[in-house]
Formats: structure tokens, C-alpha cells, sequence
């Protein structure tokens, strides 16, 4: 991971996914080959008696059998091929994988076999014709098929192995009994023939088998190297996310008394100037000018204020003044203030308060500016002649809740998420001659967020829409039982 270059870190994801597909398309990889080596000389040192009993056993039989002493040297010659081919397999396992020669080490394994199946053809050749045994090479037969089965098994990793070791057996042992011409013999020659090609059939799919393993370990590494990656650009985006967003914090921080103290100066010398107070101004104009310089101060004033409120909200740093207050309170003084201007849009404020709620445990300016951003909203959203209806009351889970609701145009359903945003603003809003600054929703969810509340925005076309800030039945306060009077004391006494 370059942080200096970010367009380098798509191109090792790329780099990763090719090497995957390379791995896992090419079969006739190095790596692959190697890996293969490994599993053939683990599976001849795991199994390096399996075959060598057979020998002995055989010798063995042989010996008591009448056979003599041609079956021991048989018997030694075949032990120390395989020993042979057991060291080379101990050897290539204790070898690194990317140290081994796959060209050279395939040859010295086929050799080995080889030398083994020499063995083999040597034991086809055997004769026997005082030994006690009936059908000498019918049991000649089911021994080679016995170890052919085995090899087959053991050397799948080999390619070519089980040719190697018993072409040379099965041809000698076709050519030993093709000269006594007896049927029997005839028939476990062509076994012999036929199973030779069958066996090498289950070995060579038991080899595809070893190469899918070795395909999916590979791809199962890619996934794990691009899956690293693709953690790494994360952890790197979330680093840049969370140094811009400090450097945002630290900046309004810093901000907000430059921006602040110039704002109060425009906001109170326009003030001073359209208000007339050191004397009349002859150019009305001129006073008109000072009336918009001071509505647009305040404008960007409230947009500043708003701002640094929803830094701090999502910094964490905004801190509540909680005490027990009365919502119902709360939202008849806001309604009470937003009256004036749902009057100048001849809108109807209609309140519907339960006065019986108990106190809330709550910051009461938090609770104030949720209230007003909601009323805000409704008015500047709801056309001349309608009405916005204000509730305060319970919840179902036994919290409280704020309901606002408008019957203006409302909101499409593809737009709530977006109005819901920083500085989003819906279709409705965009064309809208009174605009805002998108930061009101925020703020509230924000601010609900800390109190452990809930939001909920409910709308529908030309129907209106519904704003509900719900507190949670922990912010409820319960209240006391009286203190008893003396006479109730009395009578207890």
C-alpha cells in the first residue's frame, strides 16, 4: 500500500486477481508440479512399508513353499528398490518446494519406479515346478494385482508411475504364460492386461482430484491475499475519512470566533443603519440595502450556528445540560414563537397537548431546537390557507413523543433517505422559493440520537407530512408518593 500513490492500490487488487487466475487456469504450472512432487514423496514416505510387506509376506510363503532360494534374492532386489525410492521421498519432502527441479525430480521418481518394476518383472518370471503350490501363476497374478492396486493408490500424485512400475511385469508375465498355453493362465493374463489400464484410469483421476485440491487452495490463497488487500484500502480510506473529518473539526473550531465576531459587527451596524438610529438616511434605497445586509447576515449566521452544532454532534463533543423538564411547556412556548410567522402565511397552528405527562429528563435547549427546526419546516413547507398540527403525548412503549404534521405537498418516498442527510434537500425543497440549508433533520435525529431517542418521518404526495421525535421510556420520570401528613403519622405510630 502506497499512501503517497492511492491509484496503486486498485492495481495491486488487479495484480492479485490475475495471479489468481493464472493459478487457477493454467494447469501446467511450475508451482503446481512442484506441489504435486511434494504430495507423491509424503505419500511414499507415509506408506513406505505397505508394498515392502507384500514382499516379505510373498518371500515368505515362497520359502516354506518349496520355492527356494531365488524368491529371497527376488525379495531383497525388490527391498532395496524401494528403499531406494523411500530416501529419494524422504529427501524431496524435506526440500523446499521452490527448490526443487520439477523436470529432474519427475525423472529420478520414474526411475526409481522403474527400478521397482524390474523387480516385479522378475517375479513374474519366477518359476516353480517342485514347490507345493497349485496354479503357481494364478497366485503370481493376484499378487501383482494386489500390488498394482496399491501402487495406483500410493503414486496417484505420479503421472506415468503405474505404467512404469508394471508394463514390463504384465509383458513378462503375459510372455511366461503364453509358452505353457493353459487356459487359466491365459485368462489371469488378460486380467492382468485389463487391469492394468483400469487402475492407471483410477490413478490418473484420483491425480485430477489432487490437482482440483491444490487449484482450490490456491484460489482459497487469492481470495485470502485480495480479501487483505481489499482490507488494507479500507483500513487506509477510513484513515483519510477519519483525518479529514478531524481536520473539518479542527477547522470550525477554529473558525467559528473569525467567523463569528465579523458577522456580529455586520449584523449590528446594518442594524444601526436601517433602523435610522444616529439620524435619517435621505436615499431610501440605501436603507433597503441595510435591511438585506442584515437579513443576509443572519442568514449566514444560522447557517454557521447550524453547522458547528452538527460537527459536534457527530465529533461527540456536544455536551447535554440535563435536567427535568416539561415537554408540553417546551412545545407551546416554540409554537408560540413560530406563531407570528404561520400567521404571515395565514397557516392555522393547531395544538393538541395531554397535559398530564410527567416530567422528561432531557437538555431543555436540545429539546427547544428539535421543536423549532420541525415547526420550521412545516410552515416554510405548507402553502398559504393550510395548517400544521402540533401533538404532544404518549407512546405505546410508555415514552413521549413530539408528532408535526403539514398538509403540505409532502415528500416522495425515493426522497426521504436524502432529505434525512446532511445538506440534502428534496425535488419540493430545490424548487421552492424559500430554501433552506438541509441541515434542520440532521441536527434533530442528531440531537434524539443522545437522548436515546428515535426519529420517524412519515409522507406521502399532496397528503402532507408527519414529523414524530419519540424519547424513550428511560427518560420518563416517575413521580413521588406525598409525604404523609401528622395525623396519617399519628395513626401509624
Amino acid at each position: 500500500m502506497d499512501r503517497r500513490r492511492p491509484h496503486r492500490n486498485s492495481d495491486v487488487a488487479r495484480a492479485v486477481r490475475r495471479t489468481r487466475d493464472r493459478l487457477s487456469q493454467q494447469a501446467g504450472s511450475l508451482d503446481f508440479d512442484r506441489e504435486l512432487l511434494k504430495l507423491h514423496a509424503r505419500a511414499m514416505v507415509v506408506s513406505a512399508a505397505a508394498i515392502p510387506l507384500l514382499v516379505l509376506t510373498v518371500a515368505a510363503i515362497g520359502r516354506l513353499s518349496g520355492v527356494g532360494n531365488q524368491v529371497a534374492i527376488w525379495a531383497l532386489f525388490t527391498l532395496l528398490c524401494y528403499t531406494i525410492v523411500a530416501f529419494m521421498a524422504r529427501r524431496v519432502e524435506r526440500t523446499e518446494a521452490a527448490e526443487l527441479d520439477p523436470v529432474q525430480t519427475r525423472r529420478d521418481f520414474l526411475i526409481g519406479h522403474s527400478l521397482c518394476g524390474l523387480g516385479w518383472a522378475w517375479f513374474a518370471w519366477l518359476g516353480c515346478d517342485t514347490c507345493q503350490v497349485d496354479q503357481f501363476h494364478v497366485v503370481k497374478a493376484m499378487v501383482l494385482l494386489v500390488a498394482m492396486a496399491t501402487t495406483a493408490v500410493m503414486a496417484s500424485s505420479l503421472g506415468g508411475a503405474l505404467l512404469a512400475t508394471f508394463a514390463v511385469p504384465v509383458a513378462v508375465y503375459v510372455y511366461a504364460v503364453l509358452r505353457l498355453s493353459m487356459p487359466i493362465e491365459g485368462i489371469m493374463a488378460a486380467l492382468l492386461v485389463a487391469a492394468l489400464p483400469f487402475f492407471g484410469y483410477v490413478a490418473r483421476h484420483l491425480n485430477q482430484a489432487s490437482w482440483m485440491v491444490l487449484s482450490f487452495r490456491s484460489e482459497k490463497d487469492a481470495l485470502i491475499a485480495e480479501v487483505e488487500t481489499a482490507k488494507s484500502m479500507s483500513d487506509e480510506a477510513r484513515r483519510r475519512a477519519e483525518d479529514a473529518n478531524l481536520a473539518k473539526s479542527r477547522f470550525l473550531a477554529s473558525m467559528s470566533h473569525e467567523l463569528r465576531t465579523p458577522l456580529n459587527a455586520i449584523l449590528g451596524f446594518s442594524e444601526v443603519m436601517a433602523n435610522e438610529v444616529l439620524g435619517p438616511m435621505n436615499n431610501p434605497t440605501y436603507r433597503d440595502y441595510a435591511h438585506d445586509v442584515h437579513e443576509s447576515g443572519q442568514h449566514l449566521l444560522d447557517l454557521i450556528n447550524e453547522i458547528l452544532d452538527l460537527s459536534r454532534i457527530e465529533a461527540g463533543r456536544y455536551q447535554l445540560n440535563e435536567e427535568p423538564v416539561v415537554l408540553v411547556t417546551i412545545v407551546e412556548d416554540c409554537c408560540h414563537m413560530m406563531e407570528l410567522r404561520a400567521r404571515n402565511k395565514d397557516i392555522r397552528v393547531i395544538q393538541e397537548f395531554e397535559t398530564t405527562l410527567p416530567r422528561l429528563f432531557g437538555d431543555e435547549r436540545a429539546i427547544r431546537q428539535i421543536t423549532l427546526n420541525l415547526l420550521s419546516n412545516a410552515i416554510k413547507f405548507t402553502a398559504s390557507g393550510g395548517e400544521v398540527r402540533v401533538r404532544v403525548g404518549w407512546t405505546a412503549g410508555g415514552g413521549q413523543y413530539i408528532s408535526v404534521k403539514d398538509n403540505g405537498p409532502g415528500i416522495p418516498d425515493e426522497e426521504i433517505p436524502v432529505v434525512l442527510s446532511a445538506f440534502g434537500q428534496g425535488s419540493i425543497a430545490i424548487k421552492s422559493a424559500e430554501q433552506g440549508t438541509g441541515l434542520g433533520l440532521p441536527i434533530v435525529q442528531g440531537l434524539l440520537d443522545m437522548h436515546g431517542g428515535e426519529f420517524e418521518l412519515h409522507s406521502k404526495l399532496r397528503e402532507g407530512t408527519e414529523a414524530i421525535a419519540i424519547f424513550p421510556l428511560s427518560r420518563v420520570m416517575e413521580e413521588l408518593p406525598a409525604l404523609p401528613t401528622k395525623a396519617v403519622a399519628a395513626r401509624r405510630r
